[in-house]
């Protein structure tokens, strides 16, 4: 049983939820900030501070993120006291920081409900080798499954299993944590919370990931929006657009004119052009191999040479700048 649903509180109780959130080198600020910016907007809100944090590493001290933004930290205890653990992506699908079954274990055993966002979600699922009633950002669904031969986990913004909830992270965190503190506080609180932050619409945790394969695009053409989901369901072996136009049931002509109207592209460029960006995210993001990577975004022969017209750099080149911790890794010298 989750802690914060051991003792729901009621008028006038003073309870002050603890939040452990733990962030690894290379921590996402996104997701960091919506759960500290929310909570301490919702402190403001409220007569007396219904929230309280500590930020939490391995070995404590100071972490950094790659925009160059550092959170002091406080070590793990072993005997953690906190309401909730939070655990911040950090763009590396295959972190070993964020492995952390022990300590997820510790919190759990106490009646702690844990959010792994992102990147923490996806080691989690990989760890322990289930996808089933899991979910995480779809880009690192796509790494599970091209990388470890995995299925894809969900695609909702949150799933929760017992204790563990986990979560897309990245700007859907908005809504876990707007969620959470309607639960703890009030709906009066969400609300408000909510319109300071200008966020118009609270999504339900269940709500599927937008851009995903599994939901569409918005263009406001359903034409051109269902070309874009099956684009994204064929990197690996693109559907030539003859093909495409007769599944669609327009013609090519038509076709061409919708992307030329929306997008300011055609189709074989649109198409190209994503799953370029699908092999910059796994050239960045993974440890596969170049080749891997071409033949996953449907490019069997020719990929290095692409992928340099393309982006000024050779993805070797790429992937040495930032082994040498050159975020900005801009073209070949």
């Amino acid at each position: 049983m989750g802690a914060h649903d051991r003792r729901r509180p009621q008028a006038g109780d003073q309870k002050v939820w603890q939040f452990d959130i733990v962030v690894a080198d290379g921590f996402v600020i996104t997701e960091l900030s919506a759960i500290t910016d929310l909570l301490r907007i919702a402190n403001r809100t409220v007569a007396q501070a219904p929230f309280k944090w500590t930020f939490r590493s391995a070995k404590g001290g100071r972490v950094a993120s790659p925009s160059g933004v550092y959170v002091e930290t406080e070590p793990f205890t072993p005997k953690p006291e906190a309401d909730f653990l939070f655990v911040v992506g950090n763009a590396d699908a295959d972190s070993a920081a964020l492995s952390l079954g022990q300590t997820i274990s510790s919190y759990t055993f106490r009646g702690a409900k844990v959010y792994l966002l992102a990147e923490a979600a996806s080691r989690y699922i990989r760890d322990s080798g289930n996808h089933e009633g899991h979910t995480t950002h779809w880009e690192n669904s796509v790494f599970l499954r091209e990388r470890l031969g995995m299925f894809d986990a969900g695609h909702a913004l949150a799933s929760e299993n017992g204790s563990v909830v986990t979560c897309a992270g990245m700007g859907a965190t908005v809504d876990i944590v707007l969620g959470l503190i309607g639960r703890l506080v009030s709906s009066a609180t969400q609300m408000t919370v909510a319109n300071i932050m200008l966020h118009e619409n609270i999504r339900d945790a269940g709500s599927l990931q937008p851009f995903s394969g599994v939901k569409p695009t918005i263009t406001g053409d359903s034409d051109l929006d269902q070309c874009i989901r099956i684009m994204q369901n064929n990197m690996e072996e693109p559907v030539p657009i003859s093909e495409l136009v007769d599944m669609l049931g327009i013609s090519t002509r038509s076709l061409e004119r919708k992307f030329k109207t929306f997008l300011g592209s055609t189709p074989n460029t649109f198409y190209r052009e994503m799953r370029l960006s699908k092999a910059n995210n796994l050239l960045l993001n993974t440890t596969m191999s170049v080749r891997e990577i071409g033949l996953a975004c449907g490019f069997p022969s020719g990929f290095s040479g692409l992928y340099k017209s393309f982006f000024g750099i050779t993805p070797f080149a790429l992937r040495k700048r930032r082994r040498m911790g050159d975020e900005s890794a801009g073209g070949e010298e």
